[in-house]
């Protein structure tokens, strides 16, 4: 794994907590419709290489090289991965930790 990517924060309402993050000092770096219904909120600091997103649900996105062999690594010491997915910004694969926390595997 190359190095943490994004935080995805569960809000209850994305423009109030928008407005919010930028009030502290975030910068807008995407909002866009996303494949899940709603808004892809991306916001990040400055001269940081970590955002956050603003959504439904919780998670961590992870920047991996090769997401093939990530998923072939973790998957040898049996840690259940689900199928990777191919989008427009990437190759994506999510798994669990032992607390239903979600990480997510990316490969740009």
């Amino acid at each position: 794994m190359k190095q943490l990517e994004i935080i995805m924060i569960p809000v209850a309402d994305q423009q109030k907590a928008k407005e919010f993050y930028l009030k502290i000092g975030f910068e807008l770096i995407m909002e866009a419709p996303s494949e899940h219904g709603e808004m892809w909120i991306q916001l990040g600091l400055p001269n940081s290489d970590v955002t956050i997103s603003l959504a439904k649900f919780h998670g961590i996105i992870i920047e991996t090289e090769d997401i093939a062999a990530k998923m072939e690594e973790l998957k040898a010491k049996d840690i259940k991965v689900e199928n990777m997915h191919e989008t427009p910004w990437g190759k994506f694969a999510w798994l669990k930790d032992l607390d239903g926390n979600s990480l997510c595997l990316h490969q740009k």
